[in-house]
């Protein structure tokens, strides 16, 4: 830690692994899959106890109405979780925002419930890693950077946004995201990292969706010239679609509902597919690919195709200044000695809409681990320490320095 400031070493004095460790646990004690709303309700009421710690103003933020196509082709609401958000200094000339998600990939009922140790160093949980280590460093580091250092308090304004949706694309928190990200300089988002300190850079978009394929019930034996098959319809657009792949865009048809008995043609099918465009112009192809393909295969089988979503994550590039925000960051890391290293990835978070507002974001501030989104799930429990004081000392350059030109 040689590159460290006689202020900045008494700012990090305070962070220590036990309590950090002592949160995760019983954080990833309280199942918060993102349909369980009681589960959701606990953990945001253990949340907002534990950030009131910090100054400002808590409130939890109502959800944002969302529709889902049922097994019928119908929209229905789908109920989600309300949001935390903490607001400190909002008068502050320079402001940051922070952001993570509470909920986890494992429903109620699913068999992966409980934590245990694999070694000295790796506990395995759900929600360990994505992300419930990741918000208890969060809240030490902000703890560590009000503190203050010896001749200046803190003077940099932020907010934390902690969702309730991330795991399912944040559909009900993106306007929220937008309406705090605005005017920040910089955002931190606490996804994990590799265990190896590797952080993502450039993401792709993403995109879920619904096509629902209505067609005309005939007997299968006696008239089936008169039906017009939903099922075949559907299989002919994913085929379509899949062919629309191409380098820097991903299509993946996931899923036909519907059907009919076997002596009867089925007039109903339901076609789910993801698309992921790496750039903003791949985004506008791939819409373009799935409205040529719907109206091409409404066509060919008569049928009438009713499209339900679209890009919720736009593509997430990397501009100058996230490039800076990067370097104070990995300098940040190298004067604490910690491994750093920063690369493109596939996946998609909330970086990716905070990004779109055309503000700089480093979107794996969290925890090092791994396996996650299985129960294989697990986090490296000596990058809880480390990576508060990497908050903290952030934080602590953002507000003397600002984010470098």
């Amino acid at each position: 830690m040689s590159g460290l400031s006689g202020e900045e070493h008494d700012l990090l004095a305070a962070i220590e692994r036990g309590p950090i460790l002592a949160r995760t646990l019983d954080w990833a004690a309280i199942n918060s899959g993102t349909g369980n709303l009681e589960g959701l309700a606990a953990m945001a009421g253990r949340l907002a106890d534990a950030f009131a710690a910090l100054p400002g103003e808590i409130r939890l933020a109502e959800p944002a109405p969302v529709e889902k196509v049922d097994a019928e082709g119908r929209p229905h609401a789908v109920a989600h979780g309300r949001h935390l958000v903490l607001s400190v200094r909002p008068e502050a000339g320079r402001r940051v925002i922070l952001t993570g998600h509470m909920d986890t990939v494992y429903a109620r009922n699913h068999p992966f419930q409980a934590c245990d140790w694999l070694d000295a160093e790796t506990l395995r949980g759900p929600g360990t890693a994505d992300m419930k280590g990741g918000l208890a460093l969060m809240l030490a580091g902000l703890a560590a950077y009000e503190q203050g250092g010896p001749t200046l308090g803190p003077t940099l304004g932020y907010d934390v946004l902690i969702n309730s949706d991330e795991e399912t694309g944040s559909l009900s928190s993106a306007a929220l995201i937008a309406e705090l990200a605005r005017g920040k300089i910089a955002a931190l988002t606490y996804e994990p990292a590799l265990p190896d300190g590797g952080m993502a850079r450039a993401r792709p978009g993403s995109g879920n969706y619904a096509a629902v394929i209505r067609g005309r019930s005939a007997h299968a034996g006696r008239n089936p010239e008169e039906g017009r098959n939903a099922v075949v319809a559907a299989g002919d657009l994913a085929l379509r679609l899949a062919a629309a792949r191409r380098e820097g865009l991903s299509v993946n048809p996931a899923r036909i509902e519907g059907g009919a008995p076997n002596n009867t043609v089925p007039d109903l099918a339901i076609l789910h597919f993801n698309m992921r465009p790496r750039t903003p112009g791949l985004a506008e192809a791939a819409r373009a690919a799935i409205d040529a393909a719907i109206a091409e295969v409404a066509a060919a089988h008569d049928v009438s195709i009713q499209l339900h979503g679209h890009v919720s994550r736009p593509p997430k590039p990397v501009g100058p200044g996230t490039e800076a925000l990067y370097a104070l960051v990995s300098r940040a890391a190298a004067d604490l000695g910690q491994a750093m290293t920063w690369k493109d990835t596939g996946g998609v978070c909330d970086g990716n809409n905070i990004a779109a507002c055309g503000v700089p974001v480093l979107d794996t501030m969290g925890a090092l681990g791994g396996a996650i989104h299985s129960p294989g799930e697990f986090l490296l429990t000596g990058s809880l320490d480390a990576r508060a004081r990497l908050t903290a000392l952030v934080m602590h350059r953002l507000d003397r320095h600002g984010v470098p030109a």
